[in-house]
């Protein structure tokens, strides 16, 4: 009350003085619209002469626009455009004359709902200094430097386009390397696209890398724009990330700011775990938790889970009981919460869930070991983990004093497979740990998981019945130059043969209608489809002629030539040179459950698009990934 007090009354002391402080400063110290008159409002009458010892009137007000902060976008920006921020005055200390004190109470003649708007209006809009205010023209958290994609092509995004582009990526793609590529890209610092918001540039990429289980690499991208300049699109993006993340505390500066007068029950909640945390002012956060719980605001688990989260910055220490009994599904809300207080959600829930709990559990610290390397066998077959990650949670389970009864065992067999004396030994390790391949997804996974072990066996034409699943294990890292090295020890035209007469740095010696020939006689997959993206991965990166390569197409009844709307789109974007646009339509070409669901036609132009942008690397590893998969 002291302190609305004191506010109070230097806007008085502002407004009275503010006849002797406009000619020379010329404008005004109240917030914009205080001071207009009405438009029709009557003009008053002089006032009579003032009884000595009364209070002075104030003087009118001349209205001035807000200071006005300008962010300017750099000039090389095609996309340069001015951000303006308004700024409100700051009340002099010492330029205005005293008041004199009024009889009574000092407020009695000023309208409250004024008082208010003056409280309000000190209070600040944003919680970084102008000065400090980062840019929108530029927006990613990847830069160059550090392997990202370049910021500034010749040729820039077109804004509606790709928000389209990005708005139909719907998180699940066919390939690891293909998921690795789009989360590079989706990630990297780019300029904003021209006809596009800053900030909902980053929402769009967030909201991506959400769908694609990207949770860190989401949140990431949200905390790349200052707060004070977030869009609803951003709010929304910035909500799903820090509950993927387990960390609902990190939306409290956004409720704060641009959210805080959003409707719904996820952003009520936020509100009241909030109050808990930051003592805002208002009812206990409890208080209002119960009182939502009485009104059914919002679902009984979602407002069970906010109560033990906010319980924990309550001075009570309040015991919540999670009832899952009667809840049907996991949301985002309630994987979030129940990850933030350290649950697991019953084991029907998880699996219904799927894929979507196992990638916010895989980095979640709060579980168990045995709950994250279960889970790490999705994550690492898509793209999330990479090979050295799961050695790294491996590890951590074989250093535990009581290690899990199932994953125990398997981090004492990856150890043998990477340091056991005889290689006989490591290779014996490596094949127990891919298993009976009875789960397609799995078994890939631990291929990942075996990559760096892999590359430590010697080549040796005695194990060529071992070769394939080495090369693909140590392709799933990207480990091409030791792949090749078994090239002069494999059978030509065998499927080892074809993984790295895709997958190696260059081409290693003519390829001939008789070799693909042979290959295609062994071939085992549905309609022969690992021979067809062969011959598709052969013609992007243009290692087989022309005339070989219309011979086998024939023989195969390929159709390489058809155009669709998405060929041409790819096609012109690599013929560009704009990497960027390429990689985000060869995610958008490779969106699907599974290797059966793409076409050699979306392959080949695909590896040859990414091959004439300059992405020849990661061009080599999807084509050997799809002969790899099927």
């Amino acid at each position: 009350m002291q302190r609305r007090l004191r506010l109070a009354l230097l806007a008085c002391s502002a407004v009275a003085g503010l006849s002797g402080l406009a000619v020379a400063a010329q404008e005004s110290l109240l917030p914009p619209g205080f001071d207009e008159k009405p438009a029709q409002a009557p003009r008053k009458p002089p006032s009579p002469p003032r009884p000595a010892g009364s209070a002075a009137a104030p003087a009118p007000a001349r209205t001035s626009a807000p200071a006005v902060v300008t962010i300017q976008r750099p000039a090389s920006s095609p996309t340069a455009q001015a951000v303006s921020v308004p700024q409100v005055q700051p009340v002099p200390d010492a330029a205005a004359p005293a008041v004199p004190a009024a009889p009574g109470n000092a407020l009695a003649g000023i309208d409250p709902a004024l008082i208010d708007q003056l409280v309000a209006s000190a209070k600040p809009k944003a919680d970084i200094p102008p000065q400090a205010q980062r840019s929108l023209a530029r927006v990613g958290f990847y830069d160059q430097a550090d392997g990202g994609f370049p910021a500034v092509s010749s040729h820039y995004l077109n804004g509606p386009f790709v928000a389209g582009l990005l708005t139909g990526l719907r998180g699940e793609l066919v390939s690891r390397w293909g998921h690795i590529l789009l989360r590079r890209a989706l990630a990297s610092r780019l300029d904003t696209p021209v006809g596009m918001n800053g900030a909902d540039w980053a929402a769009l990429r967030a909201q991506a890398l959400l769908r694609m289980g990207e949770a860190d690499a989401a949140r990431a991208m949200v905390q790349e724009v200052d707060n004070g300049f977030y869009t609803r699109t951003l709010e929304d993006a910035a909500m799903g990330s820090f509950l993927a993340t387990a960390d609902p505390v990190g939306l409290c500066p956004i409720t704060a700011l641009t959210a805080a007068g959003r409707e719904g029950a996820d952003w009520a909640l936020t509100r009241a775990i909030c109050t808990a945390f930051t003592g805002g002012e208002g009812a206990p956060a409890l208080a209002v938790l119960d009182n939502a719980m009485r009104k059914g605001t919002a679902a009984k688990i979602d407002i069970l889970l906010a109560q033990k989260f906010a319980g924990a910055a309550s001075q009570g220490h309040r015991a919540v009981k999670i009832e899952w009994g009667g809840v049907d599904s996991l949301t985002p809300w309630r994987t979030g919460l129940a990850l933030a207080t350290g649950l697991e959600p019953p084991e029907a829930l998880r699996k219904q869930a799927g894929a979507a709990y196992a990638v916010l559990a895989v980095r979640a610290p709060m579980l168990s070991l045995a709950a994250r390397a279960e889970a790490a066998d999705i994550a690492a077959e898509c793209g999330i983990l990479s090979a050295a990650a799961m050695v790294d949670l491996y590890s951590e389970i074989h250093a535990l004093e009581e290690p899990d009864a199932t994953w125990g065992p398997l981090s004492d067999t990856l150890r043998s497979a990477y340091l056991a004396a005889e290689a006989a030994d490591r290779l014996a390790a490596i094949r127990s740990l891919w298993g009976d391949a009875s789960n397609p997804d799995r078994a890939y996974s631990r291929l990942v998981l075996t990559a760096y072990a892999a590359a430590r066996i010697t080549p040796d034409a005695g194990l060529s019945s071992d070769a394939k699943g080495l090369i693909a294990s140590m392709l799933t890292a990207g480990l091409d130059r030791n792949a090749a090295r078994w090239a002069g020890v494999v059978p030509a035209g065998s499927e080892a043969w074809g993984l790295i007469a895709l997958a190696a740095p260059t081409k290693l010696a003519a390829i001939g209608a008789d070799t693909l020939g042979t290959f295609q006689s062994d071939d085992t997959s549905s309609g022969g489809l690992r021979s067809r993206f062969l011959l598709a991965g052969l013609m992007g990166l243009g290692r087989v002629d022309p005339g070989t390569a219309r011979k086998v197409a024939d023989d195969l009844k390929l159709d390489l030539a058809r155009e669709t709307r998405w060929t041409r789109a790819i096609d012109s974007a690599a013929g560009s040179g704009n990497a960027v646009l390429v990689a985000l339509l060869a995610g958008f070409g490779m969106q699907g459950s599974g290797w059966d669901k793409m076409t050699p036609l979306h392959l080949y132009h695909i590896v040859a698009a990414l091959r004439r942008a300059g992405l020849e690397g990661e061009a080599r590893m999807i084509a050997a990934e799809a002969v790899a998969r099927v």
